[in-house]
């Protein structure tokens, strides 16, 4: 990376740029084309949902190498999704969108945010505090189970006030 990386709001233009983007992210657990393919629907980025504030960016200069998504209503959230692009895993990005989201759920007021996780990145999530809570089938892949974790928030707001 030769820029400080930042984050800022997707914005609508970027949403096939960002669906690409997590195929590409979804690929380094080792799935194969026809395994994208049937997850390609589940993981398309919509415009709408890049304008209305609920996908931020991690940039480098112009390029995206990362973003996550926030739904809900506070005081429960869902971290929709996180991903970041191949040549960036590894390099730090995946904790700084994973901080960024923490710290706006905080700010905005949420108990705790729910995500299913590829179960290749369940450990991530889990060195965050992350507990398994349940399982839910996938969306994509009939018989496939993915980990339903909970991130709490609400001890990181009380040591934000105090």
């Amino acid at each position: 990376m030769t820029h400080e990386v930042a984050i800022r709001p997707a914005r609508a233009e970027e949403a096939a740029a960002l669906t690409e983007l997590a195929l590409r992210s979804k690929s380094h657990w080792g799935y194969d084309a026809e395994f994208l393919a049937a997850c390609r629907a589940e993981l398309t980025v919509r415009p709408d949902e890049c304008a209305s504030g609920a996908i931020r960016v991690a940039v480098d200069g112009p390029r995206i190498l990362g973003f996550h998504c926030l739904r809900g209503t506070p005081p429960h959230g869902e971290l929709a999704s996180l991903f970041v692009d191949l040549d960036a895993i590894g390099r730090g990005v995946g904790d700084l969108l994973l901080k960024d989201v923490l710290s706006e759920a905080t700010v905005r007021g949420f108990d705790d945010l729910t995500l299913e996780a590829d179960p290749g990145a369940e450990p991530f999530y889990a060195h965050y505090g992350a507990v398994r809570i349940g399982a839910t089938a996938s969306g994509s892949i009939a018989g496939r189970v993915l980990p339903r974790m909970r991130l709490t928030l609400t001890s990181m707001r009380d040591h934000r006030e105090s």
